[in-house]
């Protein structure tokens, strides 16, 4: 077999690059992003430690490194922007002082935009598939960069937007089992994996009939909500009665998907529950950790529904994005059934940021608020 045969053996090499980077960016180490017109050494804000901090500077040394961040985060502090925008940090010695600049609600000091590269995109992109802050220190990729032992990963710019949607072409059934749940029915549990080694997992709970529309619900993953009963949000209280629908109409399938936090993740999910403890929003915590109020889409959700051989249903969900995303996927969505769960103390402010901003229907949230007036933000 000769050499230009086994360069694709086990997967492209952009891809398996990708793959890698995703790893070093998890284990808060730089990696190489190429692209025509430059080459760019980045690494993640997030667990980044000073001893980290000073190798990095060593390593673009004589360059000096800046922050990227995502124009929302820009805009927090207060540079007008559309597209990923450069900070100086300039004698900023400490990665506390750094995260600050990439995390905090407030401004202490005054920013100076720079140039954000091609490879900017990429980088961005590149942290939130590692779910990750979107914020990383970015330098021109020197020849010390290149000859770093043990040698840095070097990514393809392009092959960055490319990889979410081929480790979804990469979604496989690994394992299922038939599993009791209380309420007396019986659930099959069918776990997908992904090139990303996620696992997705379908509850195909009684036994639907996929003869007619099915009855399913796209269900993002809340340990907070769904493990441990948070007031704070509703999660865990749609998810229960979603299953309580199940057990009274023959079955349905819930889809579980690793999404927690909108598509923010564990970590940052927690970061945006500390500023809204701060006084904000759901939605503008998000924005001041750099993201959209949503990071989600469906795509995952539309690749387990066909392996199931499920494309009609009904959907259980207050949010109409849900079903816009289904259908635009070729899935026959035929119609929407609400989940209203209840209103408490803790969960009011998070409830109405999703009904008057966020888009979701909520009418009893609204009749509350009718009735009591709208909490502060």
């Amino acid at each position: 077999m000769t050499g230009s045969k086994k360069a694709g053996l086990f997967g492209l090499p952009e891809q398996v690059a990708v793959e890698r980077g995703l790893a070093e960016f998890r284990a808060g180490r730089p990696v190489i992003i190429t692209s025509p017109q430059e080459s760019s050494v980045v690494l993640p804000v997030d667990g980044m430690t000073d001893a980290v901090l000073a190798a990095f500077r060593q390593l673009c040394s004589p360059a000096r490194p800046y922050l990227l961040v995502t124009p929302r985060r820009a805009r927090i502090l207060g540079i007008e922007c559309e597209a990923p925008s450069g900070l100086a940090i300039g004698d900023l010695q400490g990665a506390a002082a750094i995260f600050s600049l990439a995390a905090d609600r407030q401004r202490t000091r005054r920013v100076e935009a720079v140039g954000a590269g091609e490879n900017a995109q990429a980088a961005i992109g590149l942290a939130k598939l590692a779910q990750q802050l979107p914020a990383l220190l970015v330098a021109p990729a020197t020849a010390a960069a290149h000859a770093c032992e043990p040698p840095l990963v070097s990514i393809v710019a392009a092959a960055v937007s490319r990889f979410r949607q081929t480790a979804i072409e990469s979604l496989a059934i690994a394992s299922e089992a038939s599993i009791p749940l209380s309420g007396g029915f019986l659930a099959r549990f069918v776990v997908f994996r992904d090139g990303l080694g996620g696992t997705p997992v379908a509850i195909v709970v009684g036994k639907p009939d996929f003869a007619q529309p099915v009855a399913v619900r796209l269900h993002s993953a809340c340990l907070t909500g769904d493990v441990f009963g948070s007031r704070r949000c509703d999660c865990g209280d749609q998810l229960r009665l979603a299953l309580a629908q199940f057990g009274q109409h023959g079955g349905g399938i819930i889809l579980y998907l690793e999404q927690e936090g909108r598509g923010l993740g564990l970590a940052n999910k927690i970061r945006t529950y500390q500023l809204q403890d701060s006084g904000l929003d759901t939605v503008d915590a998000n924005m001041v950790l750099g993201f959209d109020d949503d990071e989600r889409d469906y795509a995952v959700a539309v690749r387990m529904l066909q392996a199931l051989g499920c494309t009609r249903l009904r959907l259980l969900t207050n949010n109409p994005a849900k079903l816009e995303g289904l259908s635009r996927a070729g899935i026959d969505v035929f119609g929407r059934v609400p989940l209203q769960g209840p209103i408490n103390s803790d969960n009011r402010r998070y409830l109405t940021a999703k009904a008057k901003r966020a888009g979701h229907k909520l009418d009893h949230v609204l009749g509350v608020l009718t009735e009591l007036g709208e909490p502060g933000r």
